[in-house]
């Protein structure tokens, strides 16, 4: 057989063992499913992580470089991204610390991709304070949000807390952002405590050539925001908290409240618990919580 038609028949071989490969991958992964992620250093701010890897499924003619998507799941078919690496361990930056993560790997290549592992839940070392939430409210959808807070100093210096900021993240259903914020009574002091309602407008729908675009989104859309906490004065020395800090929010029509979309909302158990999604911030540096872990 001349040189031309080896090298045609290889070809021909290569094309139909690749597509063999292609119809046999058609109805699932061509990869298999990497192994849930060990931590292997754990701090304030960061983790380290390994897991098994993955391997192509069938045919090797095919295989491609593998990457490795770290996610974090957040619904059916819906993750936050942390990172991605083409090795089986990887380094996560610029986490919040003392906060509890569900995180999953999957494998992705040209032509390929795995089903997700299982997630591995971890809570990250505590920072410089963290926060504990106590929800009073046992209907969530009458007039009022009452929650207690209270901040601890998890660092080894003294915390000063006018360096501190609170938010309790939620939603203004409707599009009504009239809020009231109260401090009905705290430890410290409520004359010590300042209270900030913030609100971000969502973008209206594009506009086009006959139709320009509304300044506002269709009435109805949820409005993300917070109830930002910071104080006048006042130290806690390590291991110190501010003591029980009872919260009340009401609308100015005293209208009903839904806070079961609230991202900072947790059902009510009559117990103190770390809510890590209400955030801390020290001098502007994330100590405690993540809306999205």
């Amino acid at each position: 057989m001349s040189a031309r038609r080896v090298i045609a028949a290889v070809a021909v071989a290569t094309v139909a063992s690749l597509l063999a490969v292609n119809a046999a991958r058609a109805d699932g992964p061509a990869i298999s499913t990497p192994g849930s992620p060990t931590v292997v250093v754990n701090q304030p701010h960061q983790l380290t992580l390994s897991w098994a890897p993955s391997t192509w499924i069938g045919d090797p003619a095919a295989e491609q470089p593998i990457n490795y998507e770290v996610q974090v799941p957040l619904g059916p078919n819906t993750y936050r991204w942390l990172g991605t690496t083409t090795d089986t361990t990887i380094t996560l930056t610029d986490l919040a610390p003392g906060t509890t993560y569900r995180i999953a790997v999957a494998a992705r290549a040209l032509g390929g991709y795995s089903d997700s592992s299982p997630a591995t839940t971890v809570r990250t070392a505590s920072g410089r304070a963290t926060v504990s939430y106590l929800n009073l409210d046992w209907a969530p959808t009458n007039n009022q949000i009452q929650h207690l807070l209270r901040v601890t100093n998890t660092g080894t210096g003294p915390l000063d807390l006018t360096t501190v900021r609170v938010r309790y993240h939620l939603r203004f259903e409707g599009g009504n952002t009239s809020l009231v914020p109260n401090c009905d009574w705290a430890t410290l002091g409520c004359d010590r405590i300042r209270q900030t309602v913030q609100f971000f407008i969502p973008p209206g729908a594009p506009s086009t050539m006959s139709t320009p675009a509304p300044p506002y989104p269709p009435p109805g859309t949820p409005v993300p925001g917070w109830v930002e906490l910071t104080f006048t004065s006042g130290t806690l020395a390590p291991g110190a908290s501010t003591g029980p800090i009872q919260l009340r929010h009401h609308r100015h029509s005293w209208s009903d409240i839904d806070e079961r979309d609230d991202p900072s909302w947790l059902p009510a158990t009559g117990q103190w618990t770390e809510n890590g999604r209400i955030t801390l911030d020290v001098d502007g540096v994330r100590e405690f919580g993540d809306t999205n872990a």
